[in-house]
């Protein structure tokens, strides 16, 4: 498999990442019942670290992943075309 398509692949994925941890984020933080009113719901555990629950740090974890694989894209892409 080429760098390029592995890259895709992982771009893909932090972008369904990002949507599903800031659904449930959102919810959490801004709903005041919580993903008890969501359609997908966060579990029966309330799971926090440091007063936040855990969906928030996987949303910067995500976006993280999001700007380091789109910045890898985007750099491979503006390298081929140069060439």
């Amino acid at each position: 498999m080429s760098f390029e398509k592995t890259v895709k692949i992982i771009f893909g994925i932090s972008i369904a990442g990002l949507l599903f941890s800031g659904y449930l984020s959102y919810y959490e933080l801004f709903v005041p019942g919580g993903c008890d009113e969501a359609v997908i719901t966060c579990g029966t555990k309330d799971v926090t670290i440091a007063t936040l629950p855990a969906c928030v740090y996987g949303f910067f974890m995500y976006l993280l992943i999001f700007g380091l694989s789109g910045f890898s894209l985007f750099k491979n892409l503006k390298g081929n075309k140069s060439d």
